[in-house]
């Protein structure tokens, strides 16, 4: 991987949605143009910048001088919580409020007098934060959207506006959402077969027309069509199908990932220690799993934004404890709606022995670690794809968006998953967990999960897809005058 060796340095200005899925994955992908030779602006909300500095220490984001973090405001009440944002909330104040501060920023980074930074060439934007198409209409530059999703999560949302002009959605009623309506089969999607309603971006399963997040995401989705490219967090052997009906419905669609994996090819320079991560982390965590043996311990996180009840809390805690495995559960503080996340003592004393409880982790080092032999998720994309990286078979309880098609996928298309149903029930909990473990569809499940690993790798190496689509990539839109 070469470097560009040219004395103005390309400008990137890369800014993520403001949520714990979306910084991680485009906070890779700044350092891999950063190594590319891009003279990086990482653009967070303020709200989130103080949340990484809490979580990270005061210098964590000092970086290098070629690569620095800005601000701006997300237009939201102000807040000291440690916790993600309302979403409806956040999308709404973000597609009405952060365009000006944002088209202000540029203007700051382009005055050559009080900086000495290279003028902006390109904007990598999440796709949702599609305002920032109009700025970088009005700057003259290219801009790339990097949806964070699955390929065929982004399928989905495109299909928002055809369910509506179809009639299928929003629901007549509430009783759609639990008579049987959303079983039915979609088979109208090119690129996607046996996909049920239920299975596409659970933003559809309302009965307002107004709904704040469907209309948003149709809206975002629109953006697609203005960016100069599309960047997936995914491999070309992984979503092919996927992969094929996006390239014919948009110009340039380039699948990079994994990520993870991408990362791991850039040799140390100064950028490894600028994390991500909005909670602090517990490195405790790999200490204990280092005591393990290899496929012994369940790895339990529901990601930074899915809350549950009470009752399913304990059913999910039972579960685990009948099930008489080993296990990591992280357990943010604000997982429980309204209320903190306690779990019930007898429970906490039963499983003292082999279960550790904590608020956050380091993901991708769990993950990677032989002890861990399967992972219960709610199937958010990075948790999807890290599973995977790591040769981890999933248990899946999605709890919202994409994370549904992500399970079916999971459990059908990839053979690397069972479904946990939504009314979670303990004996489900330790059947499954006991089958992955243990049992024969664990087996299959495992060896089809390190069959992907091993392809997700080569996708990553020298002369792989997604090297060469990440090539691709700078020469036909980020560096091509």
């Amino acid at each position: 991987m070469g470097s560009i060796t040219a004395s103005d340095k390309p400008h990137a200005v890369c800014i993520p949605y403001p949520a714990q899925g979306h910084i991680t994955p485009m906070l890779k992908l700044s350092k891999l143009l950063h190594y590319r030779g891009f003279h990086i602006t990482f653009v967070n909300t303020e709200y989130n910048h103080k949340r990484l500095l809490k979580s990270r220490g005061p210098n964590s984001l000092d970086g290098l001088p070629d690569f620095r973090f800005e601000t701006i405001p997300d237009g939201l009440p102000p807040s000291d919580a440690d916790a993600t944002q309302d979403i409806p909330s956040l999308c709404l104040s973000t597609t009405t409020t952060c365009l000006v501060p944002f088209y202000n920023l540029l203007s700051k980074l382009n005055d050559s007098s009080s900086s000495n930074v290279p003028p902006v060439t390109c904007i990598i934007s999440d796709g949702a934060m599609t305002f920032t198409l109009k700025a970088a209409e009005d700057f003259g530059i290219p801009e790339v959207l990097f949806w964070t999703t699955s390929a065929c999560g982004f399928l989905g949302y495109t299909q928002y506006r055809h369910l509506v002009k179809r009639g299928l959605t929003p629901l007549k009623d509430a009783s759609y959402l639990t008579n049987g309506y959303l079983n039915a089969t979609i088979d109208w999607i090119l690129g996607m077969k046996n996909i049920r309603l239920k299975d596409l971006p659970s933003f559809i399963q309302t009965t307002n027309s107004n709904d704040i997040m469907l209309n948003f995401c149709m809206s975002e989705v629109n953006g697609v069509f203005k960016a100069s490219a599309v960047i997936l967090n995914t491999f070309d052997a992984f979503e092919p199908d996927v992969l094929g009906a996006l390239s014919a419905m948009l110009p340039r669609v380039y699948a990079i990932g994994p990520l993870q994996l991408m990362e791991n090819q850039i040799p140390d320079y100064g950028l490894k220690s600028i994390g991500s991560s909005l909670w602090k982390e517990e490195p405790g965590c790999i200490e204990w799993l280092n005591s393990k043996v290899p496929n012994s311990v369940v790895y339990v996180n529901y990601g930074s934004i899915t809350i549950m009840t009470t009752h399913q809390l304990s059913e999910f805690a039972w579960g685990l404890a009948n099930s008489k495995k080993d296990f990591l559960w992280i357990i943010r503080s604000d997982i429980v709606a309204g209320d903190s996340a306690i779990l019930p003592l007898e429970f906490v004393q039963e499983t003292k022995e082999r279960g550790v409880l904590a608020s956050w982790c380091p993901q991708e080092q769990v993950l990677k670690h032989p002890a861990i032999g399967v992972f219960l998720t709610h199937s958010g994309w990075n948790s999807t794809i890290e599973s995977v990286c790591g040769g981890v078979p999933v248990i899946c309880w999605p709890f919202f968006a994409e994370q549904q098609t992500n399970c079916q996928y999971s459990c059908t298309e990839w053979g690397i998953g069972m479904e946990i149903d939504n009314d979670v029930k303990r004996d489900e909990v330790e059947k499954l967990v006991r089958e992955l473990m243990d049992g024969e569809k664990g087996k299959e499940m495992k060896k089809k999960t390190m069959d992907w690993k091993k392809k997700a790798e080569e996708a990553t190496e020298c002369g792989g897809s997604s090297q060469l689509n990440l090539d691709k990539l700078l020469n036909e839109v980020l560096l091509s005058k």
